[in-house]
């Protein structure tokens, strides 16, 4: 169920593969298969977005209930086309990958596809560069999520893992007792003393 979930979450506009992600870490689903889901949810929508889009979002940008919102996102790709021009010295290629791999607000393969879009780059160019881009997002969110899901973990297991030493002391002195063959020490009279069992490396004295 959650991959389904995961899957349709990557397929949001501005949210994709970075917010599907670390919904997939937090819900322990295996990293391999979420890393092949988010891909697909998230690559899915690129060659509609390219053919389809820019023609689709110029035909509504002057409606009268969804010419803002079309006229929005006309506006967020040609922006993202005018990034992708100011990174194009090393070609539009590599622009376009790393605007869609790089993930940060404003960014990604919606966004990406709609600039090239806009920008007449060809289609199995413009596509092939938002796969690269994708496959690179996927990644840093990847680990991103999960350092912060294990540091996370650490920060919450750690302090019930800490033994209290009077307790580790005396359960300590009774195996001791028993292994010689003697009586449990009398109440107050431990033989075995906190500093010994901090030096011995039993337990971790407060």
């Amino acid at each position: 169920m959650w991959y389904l979930i995961v899957f349709f979450i990557s397929m949001v506009p501005i949210v994709e593969i970075r917010g599907a992600v670390p919904v997939a870490v937090a819900n322990d689903l295996n990293l391999f298969w979420t890393y092949v889901i988010c891909i697909l949810g998230n690559m899915l929508p690129v060659p509609i977005i390219y053919l389809f889009a820019r023609k689709v979002l110029v035909w509504g940008s002057d409606k009268k209930f969804i010419g803002r919102f079309f006229s929005f996102c006309l506006e967020k790709g040609e922006k993202g086309g005018r990034k992708l021009e100011a990174k194009a010295g090393n070609g539009m290629f590599v622009a376009l990958m790393l605007f869609v791999g790089i993930p940060l607000p404003g960014t990604g393969a919606w966004t990406g596809t709609l600039a090239a879009s806009i920008l007449d780059m060809k289609f199995k160019q413009s596509v092939i560069a938002v796969m690269f881009g994708v496959l690179i997002a996927g990644v840093i969110m990847g680990l991103i999520s999960f350092g912060a899901f294990v540091k996370n973990l650490g920060a919450q297991a750690g302090p019930s893992q800490v033994l209290d030493c009077s307790s580790c002391c005396g359960a300590a002195s009774l195996a001791l007792d028993h292994a010689d063959g003697r009586r449990p020490p009398r109440q107050g009279h431990p033989e075995i003393t906190e500093d010994a069992c901090a030096d011995s490396g039993l337990c971790d004295a407060p």
